[in-house]
């Protein structure tokens, strides 16, 4: 299974909930400098970060991934 973060959903998600990177990345556990490069597609975040994602946004773990249009 490739993933495909190029088209990642993050700074969609994340914007649509009014959140900047620094309140997202402290809800999830990591750095706004790691969320940055995810949301740029220039880094992968890790399958338990994406869960992590996920389990945030309340969705599939396909749609954070790019997989899965929203």
């Amino acid at each position: 299974m490739e993933r495909n973060f190029k088209n990642n959903k993050i700074a969609e998600l994340r914007k649509n909930q009014g959140l900047s990177q620094r309140q997202l990345a402290k809800e999830i556990g990591t750095s706004q400098a790691n969320l940055s490069r995810w949301e740029q597609g220039l880094n992968e975040p890790s399958i338990i970060e994406c869960w992590k994602l996920a389990d945030y946004f309340d969705l599939p773990i396909d749609i954070i991934c790019g997989r899965k249009e929203y």
